[in-house]
């Protein structure tokens, strides 16, 4: 019986920076593309432990609304590593809001990938 490789570090890497630079271009459709069917996002908001989305149509839901509500949402890598089946990835989030105020937050993102696709992103903001 033949058994599947199991995803090297940079697989994984691949996969969660395939999944920023869809994030980056607002695209939900191949944001989703990249996540299991049973897929589980934990935001930020509302401080302090945030709101847990369980499936595709709860996570894309939050990510149109997101999109909507924060048109020039940009996140920036400060660094990234994986090991086993965890990715980690370091962040600045940017935005600019309705006033026309430029902010920012750094945060992390704890992944955990199966067969190739994010099934976990669990999101944690300094401050």
């Amino acid at each position: 019986m033949c058994q599947e490789a199991e995803a090297t570090a940079e697989d994984l890497i691949r996969t969660v920076t395939s999944f920023h630079d869809a994030l980056n271009a607002h695209d939900v459709e191949a944001m989703m593309a990249l996540m299991t069917p049973d897929c589980v996002f934990d935001n930020t908001a509302p401080a302090p432990d945030g709101t847990r989305y369980e499936g595709r149509a709860a996570v894309r839901a939050f990510w149109e609304e997101f999109f909507r509500a924060s048109p020039q949402a940009r996140f920036e890598t400060e660094e990234i590593l994986a090991l086993g089946s965890r990715c980690v990835l370091r962040w600045t989030y940017h935005w600019v809001d309705a006033s026309g105020c430029a902010g920012h937050v750094r945060g992390v993102d704890l992944y955990r990938l199966e067969d190739g696709l994010i099934a976990e992103k669990l999101s944690y903001v300094k401050g």
